[in-house]
């Protein structure tokens, strides 16, 4: 099933409001759990943790943002 243009726009805010809030709260959790179990890790290591992370949200998140910053293509001109 796919999202309206109208759908799409009001979840992606409500993830960028919502989601991605509480997805940095667990990112900075997990990165704070592995310091205590392993130790601090190598600067280049620790870049690549949060590269990863921030690129992991995206991921299953991208039909939602498609499309969303173009005008609505079923609008009546």
């Amino acid at each position: 099933m796919a999202l309206s243009y109208k759908a799409r726009r009001r979840l992606s805010i409500l993830v960028l409001v919502v989601g991605l809030p509480l997805y940095i709260v667990v990112a900075v959790t997990l990165t704070g759990w592995l310091n205590e179990r392993f130790g601090r890790l190598p600067i280049w290591a620790e870049l690549l943790v949060y590269i990863g992370l921030g690129f992991l949200w995206m991921l299953p998140l991208k039909p939602v943002f498609s499309g969303v910053g173009r005008e609505d293509p079923d609008a009546k001109k």
